[in-house]
């Protein structure tokens, strides 16, 4: 489109185009998440074979000074004079350990980042009250990370607003007679079944959390 230019573009004709769709990519990212792609996300986007390449392609940047590299950080691309969309906070991730029967717990080099689950413009955090949802292992008093949507698919569990009044959260059936039915996981409860005008979807879960402390 004529008259639009990436900044990489505008601030540098040294760059490479392949260093310049590294950038357009991050910076697109990072717009829409938040915070940065991991190197693995860059090289899958732009069928770029190695992460070792997409660093390369990362430094050139840097030396432009179009990016800023965090060392040793798994989403550690800033781009200078950006605002922060987000805190990004981890935790390491030290092996697997079983639920079943006993198993040596391995040790690995890695870390989770706590902000790839749950932070995003786009979520917010529920505490749940009541046991409707029980078998689905979503227990009272636990939070709940939502995904602000105003559509689902069937099956998933969703924030439901009944009447423009009561909010609920259940499980999604959408029926072939323009109703809609919400499965509570709790075997004691009945399902409730609405016409869907009655039923606006706000969000959907996508994730959980529990504090035993």
């Amino acid at each position: 489109m004529a008259g639009r230019m990436s900044t990489a573009s505008r601030t540098s004709f040294t760059v490479t185009d392949r260093a310049r769709q590294v950038y357009d990519f991050v910076q697109a990212y990072m717009a829409r998440h938040g915070y940065a792609p991991k190197l693995r996300e860059i090289a899958d986007h732009l069928g770029i074979a190695s992460r070792g390449v997409v660093h390369r392609y990362l430094r050139a940047l840097e030396r432009e000074g179009l990016v800023r590299i965090e060392p040793d950080r798994a989403r550690g691309v800033h781009l200078p004079g950006a605002r922060a969309a987000v805190a990004r906070f981890s935790l390491p991730l030290l092996g697997r350990i079983a639920a079943g029967r006993p198993i040596e717990a391995i040790p690995d080099e890695d870390e989770i980042d706590l902000s790839e689950f749950f932070v995003n413009r786009n979520r917010f955090v529920l505490r749940v009250a009541g046991d409707s949802m029980i078998e689905d292992g979503i227990l009272d008093g636990d939070m709940v990370v939502v995904e602000k949507r105003d559509t689902a698919e069937n099956g998933e569990i969703v924030v439901a607003l009944i009447d423009g009044a009561e909010a609920t959260l259940k499980r999604l059936q959408k029926n072939r007679d323009d109703t809609v039915t919400l499965r509570p996981a709790n075997s004691r409860m009945p399902p409730m079944r609405y016409s869907a005008v009655r039923v606006r979807i706000q969000g959907v879960v996508v994730g959980q959390f529990r504090s035993y402390r």
